[in-house]
């Protein structure tokens, strides 16, 4: 197994720079998400890693080894993409088979190694099927097997999990953890679904606009995120950003104010999670406002309620019931806010 280093690499297509700069360290064994929206060259980070693409700047190491021209077969690298890439006219186990047919492996080792393949994702029963006779998630099964059998020194992961329904996805994400904690192969995984990330990773990579905007542990970048970027890209629903002014240690908005303790700004940002909103009696919280819309999603509910311009999603307890248009009160416990800087856009810290 190895890690991977990123030393300041940057990708540009003439005056478009699509990766700028980046450095990162995967550790050995470890799986590493890079997280964010179309566009914000974490595809592009990944496929130089791969060597598909060439960085125009900086150096990639995979262990000890500067690996920036070496050719993608050379790299011991193994890709899982999200169309599956599957070849249609050969049965699942020629398809697991063929990376050891590419890599010249013995073919008396050939049965064996992709049996010992075909049985860590649960697929030894279906190896005489053709790809159009399996679910989605089987043919996902199918293109990390083929993966799995060349027992590579790095897996890359292009948002895998994309073309599957919701519950193929969560089955899914559990395999996945457990395959790589079973395999201990060093994991870099590209998705811009947060709840990927969230529950994947040991350590998530937030990309925006080439650069990365945070790194850390989930449950960091979920408790303290580093930005606005950060803070709106992370939970379901997402932190609630409301503009406002700080004066004397209060954050002050059009329609209500609460004590921070915390520096004047003329110019900033209230970050609020729906979870630590508490709802109250009108009249008792720190505001009280309209209710837009009731959801009930089992576990708990969403109510979005509207405030001046401001349409603001608190979660409630499983058996809360309120009607639409029906006025309640909004408590927030200044603990659990965030503020940020309207223009660096950086958290604001006592």
């Amino acid at each position: 197994m190895a890690s991977v280093t990123l030393n300041e690499i940057t990708k540009r297509w003439g005056d478009f720079t699509a990766v700028d700069q980046v450095s990162l360290e995967v550790r050995d064994q470890e799986f590493m998400v890079l997280l964010g929206p179309s566009g914000c060259g974490k595809t592009t980070t990944m496929r130089m890693v791969a060597g598909l693409e060439e960085p125009s700047e900086g150096e990639i190491f995979i262990g000890e080894k500067m690996v920036n021209d070496e050719l993608p077969k050379d790299r011991d690298v193994a890709m899982v993409f999200q169309n599956y890439g599957l070849y249609p006219h050969m049965s699942v186990y020629e398809n697991i088979r063929y990376p050891l047919k590419v890599r010249k492996v013995d073919k008396s080792l050939h049965a064996e190694q992709v049996r010992i393949a075909a049985e860590k994702v649960q697929l030894g029963h279906l190896l005489k099927r053709r790809p159009r006779e399996l679910s989605g998630g089987q043919r996902q099964r199918v293109a990390l097997a083929r993966a799995i059998v060349r027992t590579p020194t790095v897996f890359l992961m292009d948002e895998p999990l994309s073309n599957l329904d919701a519950k193929l996805r969560v089955n899914m994400r559990a395999e996945l953890k457990h395959l790589q904690h079973e395999l201990k192969i060093t994991t870099i995984y590209v998705t811009h679904d947060q709840i990927e990330a969230m529950t994947l990773a040991d350590r998530v990579a937030v990309m925006n606009e080439g650069v990365i905007s945070q790194l850390d542990t989930p449950e960091r970048i979920y408790n303290d995120p580093a930005n606005l970027f950060v803070a709106g890209v992370i939970g379901s629903p997402p932190m609630k950003l409301i503009p406002g002014k700080m004066r004397e240690g209060t954050f002050e908005h059009g329609e209500f104010s609460i004590k921070l303790t915390r520096g004047d700004h003329e110019q900033c940002v209230l970050g609020i999670r729906p979870e630590d909103m508490e709802i109250t009696r009108p009249g008792d919280g720190i505001f009280s406002a309209k209710v837009y819309s009731f959801e009930l999603t089992g576990e708990s509910t969403l109510i979005t309620v509207i405030l001046g311009d401001e349409r603001i999603i608190v979660r409630g307890p499983k058996d809360y019931r309120v009607e639409i248009d029906e006025q309640i009160g909004i408590l927030l416990n200044p603990e659990n806010c965030f503020l940020f800087d309207s223009e660096t856009r950086q958290r604001i810290r006592i």
